[in-house]
């Protein structure tokens, strides 16, 4: 006679959610807070329904504005696209009943980070998603024989708002909450 075969073992318990790593959590913190704002030099397309002669892809000037047929100037700069949108909707009231547009930016050309000093390729670069310190030292090719990495600077916003981080690189890269330094717009690192 055979011997009955053992009944296989329950399956481990499956937590209902994955867990959450506290750099996703980071990084899901930004996504949501983090909406884009067209800029000068921005490409954007502008598309209004069932008006063929109204859609087309624009520049933001220096200025900040768009030139569009009808309406003429509108201001862009600084706004996100669906507040684009609206605006150039409301303009367009004057000249047909409910017009519904949408815009999407696409070329960013006006959001850049600066690298500059002993790095290989020092310069202005498109900040086109999330970007670390760490990424845009790849992006500038790492630093020459003559950097010190011990003393680089983060210098983030314009005029007298700014403010200026000393960033040990070696530390850096030893401690991962500090190797996450998030760049925004505007942001320059020195690395003398």
């Amino acid at each position: 006679m055979k011997e009955p075969l053992p009944s296989p073992a329950p399956p481990p318990e499956v937590p209902s959610t994955p867990p959450v790593l506290p750099m996703q959590v980071k990084a899901e913190q930004l996504s949501a807070i983090n909406f884009y704002r067209i800029g000068s030099e921005d490409v954007i397309r502008v598309s209004v329904w069932e008006n063929p002669e109204l859609t087309m892809e624009v520049t933001v000037r220096p200025d900040g504005n768009i030139s569009l047929p009808l309406i003429q100037e509108v201001h862009a700069a600084d706004l996100t696209p669906n507040e684009l949108s609206d605006a150039i909707a409301q303009n367009l009231k004057k000249f047909m009943k409910d017009p519904l547009v949408a815009v999407i930016v696409t070329q960013s050309n006006s959001q850049k980070i600066y690298l500059v000093g002993n790095v290989l390729r020092p310069g202005a670069f498109p900040l086109r998603h999330d970007m670390t310190v760490l990424h845009a030292l790849s992006l500038a090719g790492g630093f020459t024989t003559f950097a010190s990495p011990r003393e680089m600077k983060l210098i983030s916003g314009i005029g007298a708002k700014q403010e200026i981080r000393k960033i040990n690189y070696y530390k850096m890269i030893e401690d991962i909450e500090l190797g996450y330094y998030m760049l925004k717009p505007g942001d320059t690192i020195v690395i003398p």
